[in-house]
């Protein structure tokens, strides 16, 4: 039986003797034979290993030389998505072994690997050395099968990848080709540039460099003509697998309208390049591999004419950031006095008009500043940047928007943070968010790509100019970020230490829940005096008993004093007045202790919260 080090030999020396293609897509033939994309492709390698075989086979036929392991998402992290984190090894040995099978010694296999769908730190919550771990676990089980070599793809940051790459070299003993996806201005989505992967991935010891994916063969193409012409790609076999195209929704399928044809023209335009893999990626079928088999078939491995790239890369000349814009009234004023804020929920619906009203009553009353929460217990409600917008422009009133991170990936906070400081808005309450599966929809995803601790840190680099990268963007913002500290949470040292960390990320103002006890609140500023950050006691006036009892005993970590529940059952009637009675007592008892007061009347009941705040 022919062993794994001469199957590696013979594609070494094939690479030098011949064009090798590879494989297409495998989720797009599984999407077209129904299965769903919410399920896990990877799993398919246990349950339905037959079907996984079959697609193998068809490319084999069409000539792919070699094929890849249905493990793209094999890792722990998007395995988890489906309750599979504990099963890596048994679907990646799986996925090997069958494309080992189908294989035989008529084709080499590729380990596939992919990204592990969450962003490292500081973007994310995965350190350096976790991702390297979780990637060393995936390709050992990927080698035991019967991988030759392993194929790292679709990669769009630098740092991750690295970090596959050396799992793969300290963990296994086999070629690893490393391929990233870019932009149509031939960076990835993380800014990295060709000539700076080339050499990191030079350097860890890749034995061929690639791009897959991206946005089909003409924009491959470019970013190849570019890697081709780099000296420091000279010693480095090549690889491109573009998409068949963009997909397009139609009779509720996504197609892609690429033809095997075109595909099969830009193929001997790769080759001439002087790439010496070519294969696809998104889209392809076997039928675009059997015209691209055909296409390199006899050609030789082109000598690449090094520094003689035709496509001129023009350096970006960073600009000087434009003055910052004047901070904002909260921000000056900020550790200087004492100041208040009332919170307005968006409404569940799409008429903003009583709470714009509400807002110009809180106004009369003195109040300047509204901060807007953002869908609060994973409810569906209007979008507060919006909400805020329009309380802005009927009242003056400056707002400190809250930003949860559930909804949004790291490209969408930050598209959201830029928008909301192009209307004006300067104050950010940066929380992580409900999990979704306390609101509405609890089936809905949570995206959580960073926890409050990420954003806080993408507001200061926004403020210095710089996105969540380090790279510099045209306009530097001058937000004042604020967080939240829960008083009362169940694990009180990990709250103290996540708040420090938010501290350290940049945060310069803290709002706490509410809070019903003052010997809780004198812990807490005892707890955090060292931070040297100012704080907002949170203060819920109670509307009646049955509200005191919900909030303690429904609502994850609220405490309402039993003495206080007592005192709203006794109030019968008159609850409300007893709410407010509590909450003034409170505030004038709390405001020597604290920098401010953060008010959030229930249920829109505004008179509540300027009743509390008349004894300042």
């Amino acid at each position: 039986m022919e062993s794994v080090k001469s199957r590696q030999e013979s594609f070494f020396e094939a690479l030098k003797q011949q064009i090798i293609a590879a494989d297409g897509a495998m989720g797009t033939l599984l999407y077209s034979r129904g299965i769903p994309f919410s399920a896990s492709f990877e799993e398919l390698n246990i349950s339905q290993p037959d079907i996984i075989r079959t697609i193998h086979q068809e490319y084999l036929n069409a000539g792919a030389q070699i094929i890849e392991t249905n493990t793209f998402g094999g890792n722990r992290i998007r395995l988890e998505a489906n309750a599979l984190g504990g099963k890596v090894a048994d679907i990646n040995y799986a996925g090997a072994k069958i494309a080992r099978e189908v294989c035989g010694h008529k084709a080499w296999v590729a380990g596939s690997v992919g990204p592990l769908g969450k962003p490292l730190k500081p973007a994310g919550m995965i350190s350096l050395d976790e991702a390297r771990a979780i990637f060393a676990e995936q390709i050992a089980a990927l080698v035991k099968g019967g991988s030759d070599f392993i194929l790292l793809e679709t990669f769009t940051d630098l740092r991750e990848i690295s970090q596959a790459l050396a799992a793969a070299r300290e963990t296994v003993d086999v070629p690893v080709i490393a391929q990233m996806t870019f932009t149509e201005d031939l960076k990835t989505v993380m800014g990295d540039k060709p000539l700076e992967i080339v050499r990191r991935l030079k350097e860890l010891g890749a034995i061929m460099i690639g791009v897959n994916c991206s946005y089909g063969p003409q924009g491959i193409y470019e970013v190849m003509e570019l890697i081709a012409g780099l000296p420091e790609a000279e010693n480095l076999y090549l690889s491109a697998m573009p998409n068949a195209g963009m997909p397009r929704l139609i009779g509720g399928r996504y197609m892609y309208l690429t033809s095997p044809e075109y595909m099969a023209d830009y193929s001997r335009r790769f080759v001439q390049l002087g790439v010496n893999v070519i294969g696809g990626c998104c889209g392809t079928t076997p039928a675009h591999i059997q015209l691209i088999r055909e296409a390199v078939k006899g050609l030789k491995p082109v000598r690449r004419v090094i520094g003689k790239s035709g496509l001129q890369v023009v350096e970006e000349k960073k600009q000087p950031a434009k003055e910052k814009a004047e901070a904002s009234h909260f921000a000056q004023r900020l550790g200087k006095e004492f100041l208040a804020s009332v919170e307005i929920d968006p409404p569940r619906g799409v008429d903003a008009t009583k709470l714009i009203e509400g807002a110009i009553f809180l106004k009369s009353k003195g109040v300047e500043f509204i901060n807007v929460a953002d869908s609060p217990l994973a409810r569906a409600r209007m979008s507060p940047l919006v909400l805020s917008q329009l309380i802005k422009q009927e009242t003056g009133i400056e707002i400190i928007l809250h930003l949860s991170c559930r909804d949004r990936n790291i490209l969408g906070l930050q598209a959201e943070l830029m928008g909301a400081h192009a209307l004006g808005m300067r104050n950010i309450l940066a929380v992580t968010g409900d999990p979704p599966k306390l609101g509405d929809y609890p089936t809905a995803t949570g995206v959580f790509d960073v926890n409050s601790v990420g954003l806080v840190k993408i507001i200061s680099n926004l403020n210095s100019g710089v996105d969540l990268m380090g790279r510099q963007i045209k306009t530097t913002t001058n937000f004042t970020a604020g967080v939240a500290v829960n008083p009362v949470a169940i694990d009180m040292e990990s709250e103290i230490d996540r708040l420090q960390q938010k501290v350290a990320a940049g945060a310069q103002f803290a709002f706490t829940q509410p809070v019903y006890d003052l010997k809780i609140l004198e812990n807490l500023i005892k707890l955090i005096r060292s931070f040297s950050i100012p704080v907002f006691v949170g203060i819920l006036p109670l509307r009646n008993a049955k509200h005191a009892e919900f909030l303690h005993n429904e609502v994850p970590e609220m405490f309402i004093p039993e003495k206080i529940r007592k005192r709203m059952i006794g109030a019968g009637d008159n609850g409300a007045e007893e709410g407010v009675k509590i909450g003034r007592e409170f505030l004038r008892k709390a405001k020597e202790m604290v920098q401010g007061v953060y008010l959030m009347p229930p249920f829109n009941k505004f008179d509540m919260a300027t009743r509390v705040l008349e004894i300042l």
